[in-house]
Formats: structure tokens, sequence, C-alpha cells
């Protein structure tokens, strides 16, 4: 019989149907609520107070019927966008009419624009300034016409903008929220599966709701066992920095879908900057910082960090991809928090299913360890399996399956891939690989795509880029580690790194870094995990907007500058 892990966590309460807006904007203690700085500009300064941008968002639902469009009726509404100030507006007023929103990359290129598009079969768009011409060509080749291209912010002669919009719909006039149920499609968001290639992920109201009740559950023990101390912000509320793409799962639950389950102000910027961010960090007496480890690497590495004042940070982590454990030890060293947020999750189940827990949430069981991923979430269930089906040992590693009422739908017009995935019995095959342990812990190994298998021996990637960035002599600055065509046999992949030179490897020399790295992974790792493929020397290592390693380019590129 399969072993199946329960989360340690209480069962989230059961609710009655509703739609996700109702959920957000209808619980009684809103009332009570002070009217805060909801959102500001991180490059103008423009602020938005808790109940202006309520109002705005119910006069955005008007604003949208004004074009035809149908509460709950058939149009799926394109979004494709950097992060601004009505990212949220827009979501959550299309919420509220149940229509459908599509997060479209704001970062991809023409050609895979247009594939998205067309697979989502958007009916609308709207667009960033920046993006529009973008925006035209690709709704061109979907067969959207061009007047419904419309401008989300910024203007253009001949276009409409959803500013102008809102500010001609008349913001007495108030919106009955459409009614739903649990598989009334939410939004369609991409993601590449197990296979690679993009699909669209269908989420439902219903998936939404679970979801945020998650972290209300958790919050709940966490308030048993401590109180913060009262914040030293302007309004004494938590403020963050939003720089995570809007469309990423991530991004948009922490800052749009869960952002007004309490009180908080966000500073919305377009994109992750550097410099814009250690200015807003002091400037507004940042509290919440929550990263992706390629933005981590470059906090770290940057003097003004290392220098400035971070004792206003309280609650800081990670997502989106895997933190190694010394990356995330130097990004917190001078932190004073008492938890560090870190997690697994896939837009699969909406956006996380694995959590590190508040220390003593569960007393003497499920304590933090090294490399620990986290727990379950509340009202999840996993299991590991091997590649046979059958069960793994405790601290043996497998596939990770999923089942929880916050799993999707499955994948938009793609039955093939939607069976291959989400099974009848509610089950998720994740496409990654996990050991756990008899106490509920988990531990993230690898992608299953990723995993090399060496003279028969398993290899995850992910082990070798941690051994190397535990070097002593802190070498390097980043590193990915990937398989290519090995000399033996042609379907063979043998393990090769491409490493990031800090200052001191650049002082100590490319070739004395490669052989002092070969050497260590030599010492600590067995055999079929040396790096037989070479290590090479590149400028940076390339990476999706949210952080993950893009191995498939290093492979296919080459990037070869050095290499023993």
């Amino acid at each position: 019989m399969t072993r199946v892990f329960k989360s340690l966590y209480p069962q989230p309460p059961e609710l009655s149907t509703c739609n996700y807006y109702n959920f957000v904007f209808s619980r009684p203690e809103i009332a009570s609520w002070s009217d805060w700085t909801a959102f500001i500009d991180g490059l103008t300064g423009e602020r938005r107070t808790f109940r202006s941008t309520v109002a705005r968002i119910e006069t955005a639902a008007v604003a949208l019927t004004n074009l035809g469009m149908v509460p709950g009726g058939a149009e799926r509404i394109g979004i494709l966008s950097e992060n601004c100030m009505d990212y949220p507006v827009i979501t959550l007023a299309l919420l509220k009419l149940a229509t459908p929103f599509v997060l479209f990359p704001a970062f991809g290129t023409v050609h895979e624009s247009i594939a998205l598009v067309k697979l989502s079969q958007a009916t609308c768009l709207f667009v960033s300034l920046r993006l529009f011409p973008l925006g035209l060509v690709a709704a061109k080749a979907a067969g959207i016409p061009q007047d419904r291209v419309y401008l989300l912010h910024g203007r253009a002669r001949g276009t409409h903008n959803f500013g102008d919009m809102i500010v001609q719909a008349k913001s007495t006039d108030r919106l009955a929220t459409c009614p739903v149920d649990d598989r009334t499609l939410a939004y369609l968001v991409f993601s590449s599966g197990t296979s690679g290639l993009p699909k669209a992920v269908m989420i439902s109201h219903g998936n939404l709701i679970a979801s945020a009740l998650q972290p209300i559950v958790m919050g709940a023990v966490v308030e048993k066992l401590y109180t913060p101390p009262p914040l030293k912000t302007d309004e004494g509320v938590h403020v963050s920095i939003c720089f995570t793409p809007l469309y990423h799962a991530m991004g948009l639950h922490i800052y749009i879908l869960r952002f007004f389950l309490i009180p908080s102000t966000t500073i919305m910027i377009p994109k992750w900057d550097l410099n814009l961010v250690l200015d807003l960090i002091p400037k507004y007496k940042v509290t919440d910082l929550v990263v992706v480890p390629a933005m981590a690497h470059q906090l770290v590495n940057s003097e003004r960090f290392n220098t400035m004042d971070l004792s206003n940070l309280s609650l800081v982590g990670s997502g989106a991809a895997h933190m190694p454990s010394d990356l995330r030890a130097r990004f917190t060293m001078r932190m004073a928090i008492k938890w560090y947020s870190e997690g697994y999750g896939l837009s699969e189940c909406t956006v996380s299913a694995i959590f590190a827990p508040f220390p003593g949430s569960f007393g003497s069981r499920a304590s933090h360890v090294p490399g620990m991923t986290g727990v379950l979430l509340p009202g999840m269930e996993a299991k590991i399996l091997r590649e046979d089906g059958s069960d793994t040992d405790f601290g043996e590693p497998g596939e990770l399956y999923l089942r929880g009422k916050n799993i999707a739908l499955g994948y938009w017009n793609n039955e093939k891939a939607t069976k291959e995935t989400f099974f009848p019995d509610g089950w998720l095959k994740t496409g990654d690989r996990f050991k756990a342990d008899a106490e509920g812990r988990f531990f993230y190994i690898d992608r299953v795509k990723d995993t090399l298998k060496v003279s028969g021996v398993q290899v995850a990637p992910s082990e070798i880029e941690t051994v190397i960035l535990d070097h002593p002599g802190r070498l390097i600055t980043d590193v990915a580690v990937a398989g290519v065509q090995g000399m033996r046999m042609a379907d063979e992949k043998i393990p090769r790194a491409w490493v990031v030179l800090s200052d001191a490897g650049k002082k100590k020399g490319e070739k004395a870094v490669i052989q002092e790295l070969n050497a260590w992974v030599k010492e600590q790792l067995s055999k079929p995990k040396w790096l037989r493929g070479g290590i090479v020397v590149v400028n940076e290592i390339p990476k999706s907007p949210t952080g993950k390693v893009l191995r498939r380019l290093l492979v296919e590129k080459g990037h070869v500058r050095s290499k023993l």
C-alpha cells in the first residue's frame, strides 16, 4: 500500500463556494481597518490607499463591462505588462466579474509571445506602453482585432487607456460580484510542466480559496508561539517591494491575491533593479523582502547591501527556485529574523505546496535541519515514488506527487498533457525529485528531467552545485551544472559545471580555480558525480526573470571560454 504523507498542520476550514473577490473583500474585519497606504509607485512616489484602491477596482469592473465584457462570459483577457500600479486593479476586477485573465510573460520574444497568445485563445489584450508594439504583432497573429488591444498603463495616440476607462466609468455604480463554483476558471498562467513545452495552467476560484487558507492556518499556529514587536514603519504595517514579476504565480499571490488579507504596503517597481531596491529599503523602512536566488546572489555581492542597516527587515524569504544553504546564510547573516520564509511550489498547485515551518510549530517534531525544504502546507498530501511506481524508503529520492484542493484543474486545451500530469484520483505528478523523512520533512533534490544517469547512478545537478558553492575559498559567485554528451555512449550525459568567478577567483586565475574546484568535487562526491564534462568559466549564468537557471541555454550555446 502506498505511503501517503499528510500535512502536520490543522485542516483548513470548509467554506461554502464563493467568488475569490468576495472571499478577500467581504471579510468582517476589513470594516475596522484604517485607510493605510496600500501601494507606492517606486519610480514616481505616487500613493494609493487601501480604500481608494478598492474603489478603483470596483470602478474598473464597471469600465470593463462598458467594453462589452459579460460577467461570467467566454472572454479571456490577456495581460502583457511589467509590474505596475494597475496590475492588481485589473486582475481583481476581472475576478469580480468571473472573467478569466491570462498572464503573459513581459520579457518573452516575439515568437514566444505569439505562441502563448495563440495557445491561450485570448480574446483581447491589455498591454504596457513598452510592449504595445509586441502586443499588436501577437494580437494580429492570433486573430485578435487591433481595436481590442488596450494600454494598461502609459499613453499613445489612437489607443484606449485603462486609466481613462476607469475615469469615464461611473464611480457611483457598483456591480454585484459574479457567482462562481469551485471549478470556475479564474486565470491561466504558463508553465513548462514536466516536458519543457509551454502549457497554460487552469487555476479556479476554488483553487485560490484553498491556497489562501493555507497561510491563514499557518499564521494561526505561529500566533500561539510568537508575538512580534511593533513595526517601525510610518503606518505600523508591513512594507515590501514588488519586483518579482506579477505574471509569475509567486508575485501574483504575494502582491495581489493575498495582499489584502492583512494591512500592508507594497512598493511597486517594473522589474528587479539592484540599485533601486537598495535605495528603497531604507527610504520606506522595508520590513519584508522575498527574493529569488539570482537576486540574493546580487545582493550578497553588493558593497551597499553588506554595509547598510538591515535591522528593519523582519520577514525575509525566497522562492521560485532552490536557494543553496550557503547563499541563504550569507544573505541573512546580518538580519535579526526569527524565521526564514522558504518553500517549494509550482503553478500546477496554484502557488505553494511545501514550506519551512516557524520554529516550534509542531513541538519537537519536524524541527529545522540543514537542507530541509519544509513540510506540507495545510490540507495537502504527498507521496514519493520510484520510477517503477513503488514507494521510496525514508531518505530515498523519488518523484513527488501532490494532492489537495489547491491542485489546478489541468492544462488549457491540452488533454494529453493533462492526463499525463493530473490523475483522476487527484494526484499531481510534479516532475520534481524529493526525499522525505519519518517526521514529515521534505528535501528538494532536482527536476526529474535534469537528473542524469551516469554509469547507472542517478546524479542530481543541484547536489553538485551545492558542493561547488560550499568551496571554502569562495572562488565563485554562481554556478550551474547540466548534462552534456559523453564519449562512451550516445545517450549518456555527463556533468559539466558553468561558474562565475568571484573577485577572489579572478585574482587566483581561471586555470587555478578550475583545478581547485575539480579537486574539491572529487574529494566531496562519488565518481559518477565528478565533472567529466568539464568546468566552464562564464560571465553570468542565464536565468529566467524568476531566477530559474536556464540549463538548456548553457548546453545549446556552449558558453565555452575555459574548460578542463
